[in-house]
């Protein structure tokens, strides 16, 4: 039958979607309007009078360093706590999100140093309080603009209310952290190995250490015997042979250290190549495992094992520098050591107990001198023989061609091998500073440390706190748990300017600090009018008070670790009105548990007790598409600012939240137009929602009791999404769920259940109970996923939220809905993903049939679907031509025939049943919803029009 009248005659009577809610986002101009639409309206000030009365949720924030843009890193940090935050508010909880800056600290002071090299003025000239001003303005800038990237990346917080470790206040509280830990006993000056700067000329802590490749020189020394504890003199003109990849600590050298359970070998040497230095007969003694390696090392080609001996043997051993006579004239003795090993080397440990932790350690034990031979820019001091004034990373050379020059000596006066054994160079992992990427030394300086062992326990009660801390994920707390059982004592000192003092007192004649709560509490109380720069612009007096002469007493002004600063955070911004202490979590990438996780620690345990936090969490760094760091050099860096202005913030959001925040994270170019699309999916999804309710009302809602199968199999998906999102919120476990959020939008909704009702949502009549009913979970839907969504896609689910009319204060004010508890209906669910299944076979068979040119659309389409009894039985009330979208659908429930839809759980014997089948459906085509049936032209009034069609048009609803 020819259609009578053009299609377009009925486009009116269709109920299309309408809505105000553009396809496109246009995210980076309509993102800063939603910023000042929020700021107009003042909504931070009424989510924080929201939060009155109710139960407290708190993240405390890890202080990022106020010192240029943000980066990538920045980014995916404050988004993750920011989704965290806003979950917990929308359900329920009150947040004091308190952001925070770490502004004190050296990459400030290199900072500001650069304008005075610049400029050609020394930097020792400029009076210490005019420097820290200067440094003070540096950081504020900077604080400034990271406020105003990070508000817009949409962010939500205090921002009014934010902290710094240099406001007046916090170098207060600070002070008296330092107190609390002078006035336990817990902290202490004393001389040992730090890891140094030469370049910056200060100690560094763990955290602010890199490994990088480094080219070091290797060396073999021998050190002759002079004394031979053992019976049968078997260390006789014989030389203990060390090695070792700093030979500029071999100035330090005061000891040898031994394993007691190693065997030893008294090795003679028989033949030797062109490069070797020792000579034929010479003695060695090296660990027997180690002897092949030391032989090729040496390059020895011949030798012979005169003796082998216990390690224990070696008690009351001692051998002579290899320099003596020329300034290094001491015994150096063999020394039991549980560090050794016959990993690497010759088993025999050169030990500098001013350069190396068991270097120290060992030292300590047995009463070594521990030598302050290097100073603070890497150079020797001027008393130091032979190398006085040079540069330690330039004395390799010297120091070899000294020990090549012993052991010629030692060669033409026939005694034991005394000198260079074997030098090589060795391409190895190598601290260096992070900041000026320079290698760094250990050097033992008077330093102020917190203990970790002794009377205060502190390392024993650490980790006792941390048996209550829930990590995620669960296996970081094997990283933090052993760098805290590992670490050495916590050195708080730095040798610089800006920052928090340590501000304590030492008695000149005992050398014993000044140990008084009320100086402490005088030093608090001038530094929360004046700031720390009290400490510098006041005299001694003030602080020590009457009765104290200030000649008495020096007055310390190394400043704190700024981890030490950073880890006392809570201290100032925990416990006070409504913030909660310990916080319920601290967030932060991987690297903090050496750095802040670590530092909050023990600043909070020593002081309070208990950690400053509840649970933690860690999020991994962020890669490049291909894997790499991410460097100006390689051209890889991906700048949130160019994202926001670019693609928007949400976008940015919307990546950090499909990622696995748990590994480390890839972003590109690639990735991002990858989460553009998903978010194009999210976004229409919103939009079909939003015009599918064109006019909904309260009166057209259909209790749950009366809503048909599909609909309530869209109620229970929600109802799991809805117990993902509140696991999430309980557990912070967030990785997974808005990829499971897309799912469900992309394959449930649009490629499903929106499919399969357009015809009822657009066709039906107003009053159509099936109409009503699907509206009603479109209504729930909106709601429920502009909610979801408003955590993560802050811009657009505000934008989608006010879309919908009657809709006039922000989703952020909006809590998670709470959905019924029959929503949730495992055994419907379980069904539908079988009918899907069925519906898949079906779909490819109508593709199958589109390709061959049979049809153009489903809609032309006629399906035969065979079916066992089971099968029909299970399958029993599904309208099979609604479900696949064709015209017509006929069920043959073939006696006998075994399921092919069931499995084993509806197993049946009898030979499989046939597939679905489709044919070209007959009849024509309705003009109004394009189903091709035979009743199409029954009405004379409107014969383009199929039954249905008929009844709405005439109705005129």
């Amino acid at each position: 039958m020819s259609e009578s009248k053009p299609q377009d005659l009925y486009r009116e009577t269709v109920f299309l979607p309408t809505t105000s809610f553009p396809m496109r986002g246009n995210l980076p101009r309509r993102e800063p309007e939603i910023l000042a639409g929020w700021e107009s309206e003042k909504l931070d000030d009424r989510l924080f009078e929201q939060a009155r009365g109710r139960d407290v949720f708190m993240l405390h924030d890890g202080p990022p360093y106020a010192n240029g843009h943000l980066h990538i890193g920045h980014a995916l940090n404050k988004i993750l706590k920011d989704v965290i935050n806003r979950a917990h508010r929308m359900s329920g909880y009150g947040i004091h999100y308190v952001p925070g800056w770490d502004c004190h600290g050296l990459p400030i002071e290199w900072k500001i140093e650069e304008e005075y090299r610049k400029r050609g003025q020394d930097k020792d000239s400029v009076p210490v309080l005019q420097f820290r001003a200067e440094c003070r303005a540096y950081a504020q800038k900077w604080l400034d603009t990271q406020a105003s990237e990070f508000r817009r990346l949409g962010v939500q917080a205090e921002w009014a209310n934010r902290y710094a470790t240099m406001d007046f206040s916090s170098e207060a509280a600070i002070a008296g952290e330092i107190g609390k830990f002078l006035l336990n006993g817990l902290l202490y000056r004393g001389l040992r190995p730090v890891m140094w700067s030469p370049v910056e000329k200060t100690a560094l802590a763990e955290a602010e250490i890199e490994y990088r490749d480094h080219e070091s020189t290797a060396i073999h020394v021998a050190f002759p015997f002079v004394t031979d504890p053992t019976p049968a003199k078997a260390l006789k003109d014989v030389a203990a042979v060390i090695w070792t990849t700093t030979p500029w600590t071999i100035p330090a050298n005061r000891a040898i250290a031994y394993g007691p359970d190693i065997t030893y070998a008294v090795v003679r040497v028989d033949g030797v190549g062109d490069n070797a230095t020792l000579e034929p007969e010479a003695r060695v003694l090296v660990a027997e495992e180690l002897i092949a390696p030391f032989c090729q090392a040496a390059d020895v080609t011949a030798h012979h094992v005169l003796y082998t001996l216990p390690g224990s043997a070696l008690e009351g051993a001692i051998c002579a520098h290899p320099l003596r006579g020329q300034g290094y004239d001491f015994d150096v003795p063999l020394l039991p050591g549980v560090h050794v090993t016959t990993e690497a080397g010759t088993g025999l440990v050169h030990t500098a107990p001013a350069h190396g932790e068991d270097d120290f350690n060992l030292g300590r034990a047995y009463g070594l001198e521990i030598t302050e031979m290097v100073m603070d820019d890497g150079r020797y001091a001027d008393w130091v023989p032979l190398f006085a004034g040079g540069h330690v990373f330039k004395a390799a050379e010297p120091v070899c061609q000294a020990l090549l020059e012993a052991m010629q000596r030692a060669v033409v006066a026939g005694t034991a091998p005394c000198g260079l054994v074997a030098r090589a160079s060795l391409v190895h992992s190598y601290p260096h500073s992070w900041r000026s990427r320079a290698p760094i030394i250990y050097r033992a300086t008077p330093q102020w440390f917190i203990s970790m062992d002794g009377e205060g326990r502190l390392r024993e009660r650490a980790l006792a706190a941390l048996e209550k801390v829930t990590f995620v994920p669960a296996q970081s707390r094997n990283r933090l748990t052993s760098m805290v059982a590992g670490r050495p004592d916590w050195c708080i000192s730095r040798q610089r300017a800006w920052g928090v003092p340590i501000a304590v007192f030492v008695e000149k004649r005992t050398g014993e600090v000044l140990r008084d709560a009320a100086v402490m509490d005088r030093i608090v109380t001038a530094f929360r009018a004046e700031g720390a720069d009290a400490w510098y612009s006041s005299p001694a007096s003030r602080f020590l008070g009457e009765g104290r002469n200030p000649d008495d007493y020096e007055q310390v002004f190394d400043i704190v670790d700024v981890w030490f600063e950073s880890g006392s955070t809570h201290a100032f911004v925990l416990g006070y009105g409504d913030m909660p202490f310990p916080a319920d979590l601290y967030l932060e990438g991987s690297d903090q548990h050496r750095g802040w996780f670590q530092s909050s620690l023990l600043e909070s345990v020593g002081t309070r007790g208990i950690a400053p936090y509840k649970a933690l969490v860690t999020n991994g760094f962020v890669l490049d598409e291909q894997g790499r760091k991410m460097s100006k050099s390689l051209g890889n860096v991906i700048a949130p600012q160019d994202v926001n202005d670019s693609l928007g913030a949400d976008i940015l959001r919307l990546w950090v939240m499909n990622s696995d925040t748990n590994d480390d994270l890839r972003i590109g170019k690639e990735i991002l137009k990858q989460q553009g699309e998903l978010y194009r999916r999210l976004r229409n999804t919103l939009r079909w929602l939003l015009g599918a309710l064109d006019g909904f009302a309260e009166a057209e809602r259909v209790p749950f009791g009366e809503l048909p199968e599909l609909e309530r199999w869209v109620l229970h998906r929600m109802s799991e999404l809805g117990s993902l999102v509140a696991r999430a919120v309980e557990t912070h476990e967030w990785v997974g769920v808005y990829p499971a959020l897309h799912g469900f939008c992309a394959a449930d909704l649009s490629a499903f259940y929106f499919d399969v009702r357009k015809d009822t949502i657009y066709c039906d009549g107003a009053s159509s109970l099936k109409r009503r009913a699907a509206r009603t979970v479109l209504d729930h839907l909106h709601r429920c996923l502009c909610a979801w969504l408003a955590p993560v896609l802050v811009f657009t689910a505000e934008e989608a939220w006010l879309a919908r009319p009657g809709n006039t204060e922000s989703v952020h004010l909006q809590p998670f809905p709470e959905l019924p508890t029959q929503w949730h209906d495992p055994e419907l669910g379980e069904r539908w993903a079988m009918l899907r299944a069925v519906r898949r076979v079906i779909t490819t068979e109508i593709e199958t049939a589109r390709r061959d040119g049979m049809v153009k659309s489903s809609l032309q389409a006629a399906l035969e679907l065979p079916l066992s009894e089971a099968e029909a039985a299970r399958f029993d009330g599904v309208d099979w031509a609604e479900l696949t979208i064709v015209s017509q659908a006929d069920v043959n429930v073939i006696a006998g025939a075994g399921s092919i839809y069931l499995g084993e759980d509806g197993a049946q014997e009898g030979v499989p049943h046939g597939i679905p089948t489709i044919s070209v459906a007959a009849g024509h085509k309705c003009a109004r919803c394009w189903k091709v049936l035979e009743e199409v032209g029954q009405d004379k009034a409107h014969p383009e029009l199929c039954l249905r069609c008929v009844d709405v048009v005439r109705d005129g609803t």
